[in-house]
């Protein structure tokens, strides 16, 4: 069966000039997004410690996954990021920018474990795990 001209809706070219701009962020600076490299070097810095620590389980691959989700729990909340956030300049917050609570690090950290949405992401760089949570990973 045909369809009319249309009818799945029209594909439309974002309009923005930076990432985050339909946000109401700013281009550069503190509350900016964070940008690619810098959530990069996070992961490496929290995946890491994870595997450093780990070391004292045997270096079974599921402690390390286990250490790496505890560690993306407990500071989320608590430091609005992970060590690896902290020390590049990065925090965590819900898009209206108030705390994320406790349930957002939860289903934000589960897709990050799963890791194929974590490497999708919008014209505003946010990740389908960011955008799931409701949350937005800014400079600080």
């Amino acid at each position: 069966m045909l369809r009319r001209p249309g009818y799945a809706g029209e594909v439309t070219q974002s309009t923005q000039d930076y990432p985050g701009e339909r946000l109401g962020l700013p281009q550069e600076g503190s509350g900016s997004i964070g940008h690619l490299g810098r959530r990069v070097g996070a992961l490496f810095i929290d995946y890491g410690a994870a595997y450093l620590i780990s070391g004292f389980f045997g270096w079974d691959p599921l402690a390390i996954l286990a250490l790496f989700a505890a560690i993306q729990l407990v500071f989320l909340p608590t430091l609005q990021g992970s060590p690896g956030h902290r020390l590049f300049g990065l925090r965590l917050v819900r898009l209206d920018g108030a705390w994320v609570g406790v349930w957002r690090p939860i289903i934000r950290t589960a897709l990050l474990i799963v890791v194929i949405p974590a490497v999708i992401w919008d014209a505003d760089h946010r990740g389908l795990h960011d955008k799931a949570a409701g949350t937005v990973l800014l400079r600080a």
